[in-house]
Order: structure tokens, then C-alpha cells, then sequence
């Protein structure tokens, strides 16, 4: 049976200043409420009520990881820059976009590879250990789930730790594509501004102009991230897959994720059809509130840290 929907909005406790961030990562979660008890109450019952859940994750689990997203009010990249993200037509039509790409890729890959799971990740991880969550699709691509050890798991937009040539299809490890960046260019340096959500750097266009990019290995074509750029769209198979997933499913969680992007959405549409119960867990508004019988306003660590796969 179909619960009235819920919206709640976690309250501030008197006097106390939380962040769920860890000591030394940029706060990149924009400002929110700690978490009150009843809160916690209403979704813990909504946890425990489900056998086989599906959990959809977005950018805003991994803002507490130091890594900022997109779209989240006064932090995020379109509130701090006039930026824009790569599009796909734009990298595959351009080498200078490309060149441009990736020596931003370059210098910020030490820092973007080496982001750790948060408590939200890991939390998520027990669960699945515990047999309470039955599918978990992301649309991050820093492999932070990985780090935290979930096994059933789609990454729907790709993996930026991963390196696909638009030629012959092979596979290869960012890593490794670092290895070359470097014995190409061993003497080329940019000074970098800040951090955007994909793994690059903000450094300016006349700094880039020696960087030389390799060619794929094994076919000499064009080398490109393993992610899905805005513009593109995800792979029909993928999709299937994350049907059936959610059909195999009772209920469905979205946890750090405004929706926005259609390819997520979708799931939450056919969760709607199949009259499955939705719970939200996120900073903001949301575009599937209406799909929503409870809606949680907090920090995704702060709170799936407290609540219990029963």
C-alpha cells in the first residue's frame, strides 16, 4: 500500500555546527540542517519495510568526499563559475577541445584518483552486505562505490578511472593513460585554479597549447574517458539492465541526487509505474518530490550512518 507522502526538512540542533565532510577535505556540501530524531524514525521504518532495495546515488553523496557536483546551491561548479561541462560532439569534433580536456585532466588526476569513500558509501556497502540493498546505480564517475567494495553495482554515466579509444572500443586504465601523459610531456607544468566535478582543473586555454595527448595503443584512435559527456547518452543495454534490476526490486532510495539529468529520472518514472515506494534523501528540491512518499532533507553520510539495515 501507497504511504501519504511525506516531506520533512531536518532541523538544526541549537548551538551546533556539523559537517559530515572528513578533516581536511574542501566542503563542497552545501548548507543543511543536522538531522533530527524523528526524521531519522520515519526513515528508518521506510529502510526496514523493504526486502530488496534499489538504491540510485548522485553527485551529492560524493560532495562530502571533496568533490564538488554541479548543480548545488552557492557550492557547486554553475554557482561558483561560468564554466560549462565537456560536451560530446565537442570532444569528438575538436582535437584542441581535446588537448584542452586533457591537460585539465592531467593536472587534476592525482587529486580526483586519490578521493576516498565517505561514510555514506560505506554505509550503503554494509547494506548490501547484509542482503538489504539488492541493486545500487550511480551516476558519479569516481568509482567511490568501488573503493567502498559494492559488487552490485552500475555505474550508468561510465567511470572517469577508466579510458575508452573511439576507434577499436579498448579498455584501459586512467592510471596508466597518466603514465603516458607524463613521458610525453615531462617538462610541461600549468598552474591550476579550481577543482570541477569531473576530475579536471580550471587552468587557462594559452597553457595548454604544448600539451600532447597519445594516441590508443593498439589502433591509434581517439582516446576518451569511460564516462558518459553531456550530450551523449547511455548505453540501451545499460538501461535494460538497470530495468530489470528495479523490476527485481520493492522499493527505491535516491540518495545525494537532484534528478535533474533525464537518465537517472527515468528509474524513478517506472518506479512511479510500478507503484513502488520512493524515498528521497537530499540537499534541495528534487525532480521526482512528487513520485516521493517520504522526502529527507540532509547530509547523506550524517544520516545513512545511523540507520540500520534490519
Amino acid at each position: 500500500m501507497r504511504l501519504p507522502r511525506r516531506i520533512l526538512t531536518l532541523h538544526t540542533a541549537p548551538g551546533r555546527r556539523a559537517s559530515s565532510a572528513p578533516a581536511g577535505v574542501v566542503n563542497f556540501v552545501p548548507a543543511c540542517s543536522t538531522t533530527d530524531l524523528h526524521s531519522l524514525e520515519l526513515l528508518q521504518d521506510f529502510v526496514t519495510r523493504a526486502r530488496r532495495l534499489f538504491v540510485i546515488t548522485g553527485a551529492g553523496l560524493s560532495t562530502e568526499s571533496g568533490i564538488p557536483d554541479y548543480r548545488s546551491e552557492g557550492v557547486g561548479l554553475y554557482a561558483r563559475t561560468d564554466r560549462r561541462p565537456m560536451q560530446h560532439a565537442e570532444f569528438v569534433r575538436s582535437a584542441k577541445s581535446r588537448q584542452r580536456y586533457w591537460a585539465r585532466n592531467f593536472v587534476g588526476w592525482p587529486q580526483f584518483s586519490s578521493h576516498q569513500p565517505n561514510s555514506a558509501h560505506k554505509a550503503l556497502q554494509r547494506w548490501e552486505e547484509r542482503g538489504k540493498l539488492h541493486w545500487l546505480v550511480t551516476q558519479n564517475v569516481d568509482a567511490l562505490h568501488s573503493k567502498a567494495g559494492q559488487k552490485g553495482l552500475t555505474e550508468l554515466h561510465g567511470c572517469a578511472h577508466r579510458v575508452m579509444c573511439l576507434g577499436c572500443g579498448g579498455i584501459s586504465a586512467r592510471a596508466e593513460l597518466q603514465k603516458r601523459f607524463l613521458a610525453l610531456n615531462p617538462d610541461w607544468s600549468a598552474q591550476a585554479g579550481g577543482v570541477a566535478p569531473d576530475g579536471d582543473v580550471f587552468i587557462e586555454d594559452e597553457q595548454v597549447l604544448h600539451f600532447r595527448v597519445p594516441p590508443c595503443e593498439a589502433c591509434g584512435g581517439i582516446l576518451k574517458p569511460e564516462v558518459t559527456f553531456f550530450g551523449d547518452s547511455v548505453n540501451k543495454a545499460t538501461v535494460q539492465f538497470v530495468h530489470d534490476r528495479l523490476a527485481e526490486s520493492d522499493a527505491v532510495l535516491v540518495v545525494g541526487s537532484s534528478l535533474q539529468v533525464y537518465s537517472g529520472y527515468r528509474f524513478l518514472l517506472a518506479a512511479g509505474d510500478r507503484k513502488m515506494p520512493v524515498a528521497i534523501l537530499n540537499i534541495g528540491p528534487t525532480r521526482a518530490d512528487h513520485l516521493a512518499e517520504l522526502k529527507v532533507s540532509g547530509r547523506c553520510g550524517e544520516v545513512l550512518s545511523v540507520i540500520q539495515p534490519l
